[in-house]
């Protein structure tokens, strides 16, 4: 060539997209809801029935305080949240959280322990990103939130999954934790209160969780986003309370407990009592995560202290005994309808996994092919199992209206009756 440099490729451009994107955003939740809704029919003029997503901020049960937004605004009005911010969070932010979950600690954690983050979900991506180095592996849970498996495969880190016991709530089998765990194992991931399961962990099981880590020499990471969204028999009990038996990174946020999703507030807090973390480099990898990403806006950083701080307890007592409401309609109407199964009674988070009675079902294929008949037929959505890691189940949503809840149902057992096997 005139000007040097190697020719271009036979089609002109040298350039592509990135395949690993692609592969990694087909497994995410998002992912599979949106070929769903691709699968509706237009000429269905009754309303969708939203019952695979987890935003339930659109119904008017499930509304955030009027003290947050307030929060929020009066952050904004004060003109003190207009630059940049530190890139772990202000200070004021770090601090109102570090009391906030200190609360239900048996140690008191420190604003240094708190990284602002955008979301849970940039949380999620900070720990993977920062534990994905050569050969290393993480074990996550089955079923669970595919964004783990995501992100992890984007970040070339190996995953490996441990089951959760339909049979014992949904407790993690510990002797599959210890069986897939080798020298190159890094740390295993716990989501509690549970999604997709509903479940809440016990006090005892925790307790045993963190001792299989410490034996394994491996973290613990615990996503307690759905944090004290719990309503049966069983308490929420935050991961954090063994951080003096093994090392635990929370990723949290307030948009599960406050409904607001979209104000994408998030925090990363390592509860490390021995200091485990810092001497093996996590807390200064977690510092230069932050510093290559962006931060949460800083008006919300601004509002955190007044909305962790002021929110009065009736909004909570609301929300969970809404969601206790919808759990128990989700939970009688299972039962009502012999094609699916639901194992136990949801305790917290806004999720329940049903299980299908295929063999009772004509030209049903899997999961998928319900979910996807169901949205062409009954304008119902829900979420197939296979993107959560459990073929043939379906993760169902109760954090909606009573009222469509029930609709939804209605439109489920139609769809049954009219896909069963004749006898």
């Amino acid at each position: 060539m005139e000007n040097g440099g190697s020719p271009a490729p036979a089609n002109g451009w040298r350039f592509k997209g990135n395949d690993d994107l692609t592969q990694a955003s087909s497994l995410t939740v998002r992912g599979v809801l949106n070929m769903l809704m691709g699968n509706l029919n237009s000429d269905d003029t009754r309303p969708v029935i939203p019952l695979g997503h987890g935003d339930p901020s659109a119904f008017p049960s499930f509304g955030t305080t009027p003290f947050a937004v307030d929060a929020v605004c009066a952050a904004l009005r004060s003109a003190l949240f207009n630059g940049y911010s530190s890139t772990v969070g202000i200070p004021s932010a770090r601090r109102a959280i570090a009391e906030y979950l200190s609360k239900d600690l048996p140690y008191e954690l420190s604003p240094d322990d708190v990284f602002l983050t955008i979301g849970c979900s940039q949380a999620l991506e900070a720990i993977i990103s920062i534990l994905a180095r050569p050969g290393a592996n993480i074990l996550l849970p089955r079923p669970g939130f595919p964004y783990y498996e995501a992100r992890a495969g984007f970040s070339h880190l190996e995953f490996r999954h441990f089951d959760l016991l339909p049979e014992n709530d949904w407790e993690v089998d510990l002797a599959s934790v210890e069986t897939l765990c080798d020298e190159n194992t890094v740390a295993m991931v716990i989501i509690n209160p549970g999604n997709p399961c509903g479940n809440v962990f016990k006090y005892d099981h925790l307790k045993k969780v963190a001792e299989a880590a410490k034996k394994l020499g491996i973290m613990v990471i615990s996503d307690e986003v759905y944090d004290h969204l719990a309503f049966g028999s069983c308490p929420f009990v935050p991961m954090g309370v063994f951080g003096s038996i093994v090392p635990v990174v929370t990723l949290g946020s307030i948009s599960k407990r406050w409904i607001v999703p979209g104000w994408r507030m998030g925090w990363l807090v390592t509860n490390d009592p021995h200091g485990i973390l810092t001497k093996q480099g996590i807390v200064e990898s977690i510092k230069g995560f932050l510093n290559i990403t962006s931060d949460p806006a800083t008006f919300m950083q601004g509002a955190i202290p007044e909305i962790l701080e002021n929110t009065p307890s009736h909004f909570f007592e609301k929300i969970i005994g809404t969601l206790k409401e919808t759990a128990e309609i989700c939970y009688e109407r299972t039962k009502e309808i012999p094609y699916i199964t639901c194992p136990s009674k949801p305790e917290g988070s806004m999720f329940v996994m049903v299980k299908l009675n295929l063999p009772l079902l004509d030209d049903i294929e899997d999961d998928l092919d319900f979910c996807s008949k169901l949205a062409k037929e009954e304008s119902v959505i829900l979420l197939p199992g296979l993107a959560v890691g459990l073929k043939n189940w379906i993760r169902v949503t109760f954090a909606i209206e009573p009222s469509s809840l029930e609709d939804g149902f209605r439109r489920i057992k139609d769809f049954c009756q009219r896909h069963a096997k004749k006898q």
